[in-house]
């Protein structure tokens, strides 16, 4: 599934990519990893599966899913989701249960899409799901890391997607603060790492960049076609996008 996901996102979208300051969790971490993001788009379960297959392809890879979308799209169960009902108070303890035995295994990776809901990058507060402050105290010996999403258009025919981790805290730490005190710092973090990550997005400077997979340039279609030809007549080479790095 990551390698369908990696042609599906290089054909419809331009790529994806993590500014410089960006640094991910050692693979080699020796304790489960709590990765916690924000949810703009229907494009971040891609961008999820792309990053745990590519960055840690050794761990086991779990995330709630909404149980209603879960039915839906049974494909995700097999690839490490589990089904969590989002508003009741069951769904709550169904969450940590499962929490708890996942982060129970050091080589494990806990992805949480925080907010639960899909949410505007730019609303501020986040508001964070109460559930993620609970983890601390499950997994104590855990590795919290806030992951900013953000999607933009630039100069090609998709979107840009970008992802940055931010500072790492451990859960220790993070158990020892009063659980609001603790939300908030969870939430601050994520915060801090998206206004970061947004104000290198709207410079539009790809030297900000690293690139982790590259998407398809050009129009496409009988469009570039026609280019690729009238470039080979001329006896140049055909570049498809449309500004190329020589101009």
């Amino acid at each position: 599934m990551v390698a369908w996901f990696d042609r599906y996102l290089r054909r419809h979208l331009d790529g994806l990519s993590q500014p410089l300051w960006s640094v991910p969790p050692p693979a080699g971490h020796p304790a489960p990893l709590v990765i916690y993001c924000n949810h703009p788009s229907w494009w971040d379960a891609a961008v999820v599966i792309l990053l745990a297959g590519k960055l840690y392809p050794g761990r086991d890879h779990r995330a709630p899913f909404d149980a209603a979308m879960l039915a839906r799209y049974k494909i995700f169960e097999r690839m490490g989701a589990f089904g969590v009902d989002l508003e009741t108070a069951r769904g709550g303890a169904q969450f940590l249960a499962a929490a708890r035995t996942i982060l129970s295994d050091p080589k494990a990776v806990l992805w949480i899409t925080a907010q639960g809901r899909f949410q505007d990058v730019r609303v501020r507060p986040l508001g964070l799901r109460p559930g993620v402050a609970r983890l601390p105290e499950l997994a104590p010996g855990a590795l919290f890391v806030p992951l900013a999403l953000e999607y933009a258009f630039w100069e090609e025919r998709g979107a840009e997607a970008f992802a940055a981790f931010g500072p790492p805290m451990t859960g220790a730490d993070l158990a020892a603060l009063p659980r609001a005190e603790r939300l908030a710092r969870l939430e601050g973090a994520l915060t801090d790492t998206l206004d970061r990550l947004g104000a290198d997005v709207m410079t539009r400077e790809p030297e900000r960049f690293r690139p982790i997979l590259a998407g398809k340039k050009g129009v496409g279609g009988l469009y570039d076609l026609w280019r690729r030809i009238a470039a080979r007549l001329r006896g140049r080479s055909f570049d498809p996008a449309h500004r190329s790095p020589t101009r």
